[in-house]
């Protein structure tokens, strides 16, 4: 095998597939890359029996052949390597990598010992690329860290005619967010509606892939309860094995009747909440006090001489005063995950639900606990 190609596409392509390398292969050729070239292009692959990707390149290919490499290896040579064309060849055992003068020689894998990757299911439908990896960023936040609950590291994609519904949460938190879609033809009015719960951290990883290309096209069995999913755009393939179980409903949780209703500019509470948490304990919480009478907010945390406050200007509605607290760093992630200007919050009081959501797009809403200790 032997080829040429710039470094910069090099890179990108083996930057992307590295994220399906895991961390501790439990076999070393999981540990791996395969470089497969062929007539003008080249072909990055990585797995991990969970997410299968695949990223193709342009290359001038003057050998054409498949070698299986160390990949994370591979990923530190490139991202050190000068700017400019890169020549690549396969020597008998090893891989030799050469640019601007520089050259770097890597021991081959054994490819036979590689496990096939999944193949990718048939196509479902299609989705814009940018709005599909701006609404799993939203909601992926929302997502638990903790393993040993799997179905709260997921994130649930509802489909629905030509709705689709993101949603995560960790039981502190539960962020939702609905987007359009296009179903394949002879699926659109079948009238079933699909869940299937993929990997948080896996989906934005293949959601931020994509995102360059004009449309994801989705992969899926609908007749499968488990399995796999796949999402292709432009030459990038991934495929992610699905999660088993599914979400707790939201429907609920998300009706606060009686609620206040506050109105606040995004960007300034979140710098604010930013500023105040610098002093806060730990696990201490952010305070948020409203007040209809003087139309504003005042932010704050602390203990004792330790404190730090800020006013904003706010809109409250259906009662006089209320208050709620929360982690900073859950408020935080829900208010980063907001572009809207104007941030509506529907209120109960301390320690009970709050609904934040943007005043003129209802289709991203993040659902927080408010903590009862206050500041």
């Amino acid at each position: 095998m032997e080829f040429r190609i710039a470094r910069g596409e090099l890179a990108e392509a083996v930057a992307w597939a590295a994220r399906a390398l895991p961390a501790r292969p439990p076999v070393p050729v999981l540990g791996g890359l395969v470089l497969s070239a062929e007539a003008g292009r080249l072909t990055v692959s990585g797995f991990d029996f969970e997410t299968a990707v695949r990223v193709e390149v342009d290359a001038e290919v003057t050998v054409p052949g498949r070698a299986l490499v160390l990949g994370r290896r591979l990923l530190d040579i490139c991202r050190v390597l000068p700017e400019g064309p890169v020549s690549c060849a396969l020597e008998g055992p090893r891989f030799g990598v050469e640019a601007g003068g520089t050259r770097f020689g890597l021991s081959t894998l054994p490819y036979e010992e590689y496990p096939a990757p999944p193949a990718a299911p048939p196509v479902y439908g299609e989705v814009d690329a940018a709005a599909f990896a701006a609404a799993v960023a939203q909601v992926a936040v929302a997502a638990g860290r903790d393993d040993t609950l799997p179905v709260l590291t997921g994130v649930q994609l509802r489909l629905d005619g030509e709705r689709m519904t993101l949603s995560a949460s960790d039981r502190y938190r539960y962020a939702v967010r609905d987007l359009e879609w296009k179903p394949r033809a002879d699926l659109s009015a079948a009238g079933k509606a699909v869940e299937l719960l993929l990997p948080a951290r896996r989906l934005l990883d293949t959601a931020r892939s994509l995102a360059r290309g004009s449309t994801v096209r989705l992969g899926l069995d609908p007749a499968e309860t488990g399995g796999v999913v796949g999402f292709e755009g432009g030459r990038t393939r991934s495929v992610l094995r699905r999660l088993e179980g599914r979400l707790p409903g939201y429907g609920s949780l998300f009706a606060l009747s009686g609620a206040a209703v506050a109105e606040v500019e995004c960007a300034a509470l979140t710098e604010a909440v930013r500023r105040v948490a610098v002093v806060a304990e730990a696990n201490g919480p952010v305070r948020l006090d409203f007040s209809a009478a003087e139309g504003s907010l005042l932010v704050r945390a602390g203990y004792g001489d330790d404190v730090a406050a800020q006013r904003l200007p706010a809109v409250l509605d259906g009662l006089e005063e209320v208050t709620v607290a929360f982690n900073p760093a859950y408020l935080l992630d829900a208010l980063a995950s907001f572009a809207e200007t104007e941030l509506r919050m529907e209120l109960l009081g301390p320690g009970q639900r709050v609904l934040l959501g943007g005043t003129a797009d209802a289709e991203h809403r993040h659902l927080l606990m408010s903590v009862k200790q206050l500041v």
